[in-house]
């Protein structure tokens, strides 16, 4: 005996087939941006990529389900490289970089127009590497060792940007974190600096003694020179006052003397103890 089949009814099938139907059509059309993302709207039907509109920003948006919406990174992003290069003499040299960038916000889609989801491959990096060769080369192995490295910063920095700047990128810093030399280079400017500074520190002691020197000449001098003014200017009156006077301290201390006014050769007054 056969089964009866179950038979919906015609419009409750449409229905289920139109709400299908929409919620294809939904997620097709909805997409969630992110927090530091924005999307690039891509118009299939209306002109492709929208450059005279600002790109999407975070949260949730409808779109046409033919259209396509391209999600980029906006906030600060670090890119690290390790580049060989060469300095002024051809000696080989590790260079060790960081980079902070960002796409420009209000250009998202000419950037993506013209360059791409992958700016940092195409345009970034090659930027970088071409000014790090060109900068490093000016300078010797010695210059980037010691005392030029904020030198070098600062002009690859420079140089990135002229070119960056034009491609609807902000480059914020370049940051030189190491640079290594050949070991035998590194050892030779290592002994050379320590031979300068023993220089410099000999050359320091000689200076301090040479002063010290001239520091006990005018000294002596002027003790000499105070000594022949006192001499020139003591006479025989003089020598009797200062005579008198200490003889009149004298004679008021407790001790027992004998005190014989005139009594000396020069006149001066002679004390005799009591002993």
């Amino acid at each position: 005996m056969a089964q009866p089949q179950l038979q919906l009814p015609k419009g409750i099938i449409g229905i289920a087939a139109i709400a299908i139907i929409a919620l294809i059509f939904l997620s097709k059309s909805t997409v969630t941006i992110g927090s530091g993302e924005a999307g690039v709207l891509y118009k299939t039907f209306g002109g492709g990529v929208v450059t005279d509109e600002p790109p999407l920003g975070e949260g949730f948006h409808i779109v046409a389900p033919w259209n396509k919406v391209y999600v980029y990174e906006v906030r600060k992003q670090e890119l690290f490289e390790k580049m060989k290069v060469l300095s002024s003499n051809g000696l080989d040299i590790q260079l060790d970089a960081s980079a902070w960038f960002k796409p420009r916000y209000n250009d998202l889609g000419k950037l993506h127009q013209e360059i791409g989801e992958n700016y940092i491959q195409r345009i970034i990096l090659p930027t970088i590497r071409s000014a790090a060769r060109s900068v490093v080369g000016r300078y010797t192995p010695e210059q980037l060792y010691s005392s030029k490295r904020d030198a070098i910063q600062v002009e690859i920095y420079e140089e990135t940007k002229k070119i960056i700047g034009n491609q609807y990128l902000e480059l914020d810093e370049i940051l030189i974190r190491d640079v290594t030399l050949p070991s035998t280079i590194k050892e030779a400017i290592e002994r050379k600096l320590k031979q300068e500074q023993e220089s410099l520190e000999y050359e320091f002691r000689l200076v301090t003694a040479d002063k010290e020197a001239q520091k006990q000449r005018i000294e002596a001098q002027g003790k000499a020179d105070a000594n022949k003014i006192l001499s020139a200017s003591l006479t025989d009156k003089i020598l009797q006052d200062k005579g008198i006077e200490a003889t009149l301290k004298l004679a008021e201390s407790p001790n027992s003397k004998v005190i014989v006014v005139g009594g000396g050769e020069d006149g001066l007054p002679l004390i005799l103890g009591n002993n």
